[in-house]
């Protein structure tokens, strides 16, 4: 069969088109997890605590719960509830709303959900920060924390907040925790399991057809969840193809055949596939 040689025509070609999404798309729609925004919001932390961006302060030994709940409020509220979407994912679903696709994303931000994409062709593996756990866990569930997160800002001083607003488990007391997945305490709800599940029957049912993997903004932080995989799958497809737009994109030279690598801009590129 004849090889698409853009990224148009790899998805007009494809019967089904399984999305890989990492944090180089969001930053490419302009997230503020970095840069001008976040020193702005964050001057406090910076200045104190030596924080320059979103990635370094999730993983900070903060002295006290009152202080590490300031900045993750904050975080949240710009990244998950204040940051809408942009033109890159509004290109991106304009190229596959009428097609059969699924996403697998790495992303936490919601911005997939908030961009008008179906959540039932999303597998959200990472968590979501718009949700909060219990820290043991005692009990598998997650807790929307929108009301608190806009409380919690409103009410700190001096990058702290009121030792009351500490988030505590409905059940068993503990302090909550970000469902985020930083270690073997992530709690995989019931939304988080269904969704696993829609992932593993969009694998299954499209196997053996036309599928487009496309990798968009996918790097080495977690490449067994979306990179790897795309390839191995690309590799027991022969009528599958391989899409990675991403200045380092690459690919095996085993599936170099069936591979179209963007080494460019993630927003031109879903600019000029969409037209």
């Amino acid at each position: 069969m004849n090889r698409p040689t853009t990224l148009r025509e790899a998805i007009e070609a494809a019967d089904s088109i399984l999305i890989g999404a990492g944090a180089g798309l969001s930053a490419a729609d302009g997230d503020h997890h970095s840069g001008p925004v976040f020193d702005a919001r964050f001057a406090d932390f910076r200045d104190q605590r030596g924080i320059t961006d979103a990635y370094s302060g999730g993983f900070y030994p903060f002295p006290t719960s009152e202080e590490r709940w300031a900045f993750w409020s904050r975080m949240i509220s710009l990244l998950r509830y204040e940051a809408g979407p942009g033109q890159v994912y509004a290109d991106l679903l304009g190229l596959v709303s009428e097609r059969d696709y699924f996403i697998i994303t790495t992303n936490v931000d919601h911005r997939f959900q908030t961009s008008g994409f179906d959540k039932e062709h999303l597998f959200y593996t990472q968590g979501d920060y718009g949700l909060l756990q219990c820290s043991v866990p005692c009990h598998d569930a997650t807790y929307d924390n929108e009301k608190w997160v806009r409380q919690a800002v409103a009410s700190q001083e001096g990058m702290r907040i009121p030792s009351e607003l500490i988030p505590q488990c409905p059940r068993c007391g503990e302090e909550m925790t970000t469902n985020l997945r930083v270690d073997a305490r992530f709690v995989q709800d019931a939304g988080w399991a269904a969704a696993a599940g829609r992932y593993e029957d969009f694998l299954e049912r499209t196997c053996v057809d036309r599928v487009l993997y496309l990798e968009l903004g996918v790097g080495m932080n977690t490449p067994s969840i979306i990179k790897f995989p795309f390839w191995r799958r690309v590799y027991d497809n022969p009528e599958a193809t391989y899409a990675c737009v991403a200045l380092d994109a690459s690919a095996p030279a085993e599936i170099a055949d069936r591979s179209l690598l963007i080494r460019g801009d993630i927003a031109e590129a879903l600019a000029s596939a969409r037209g």
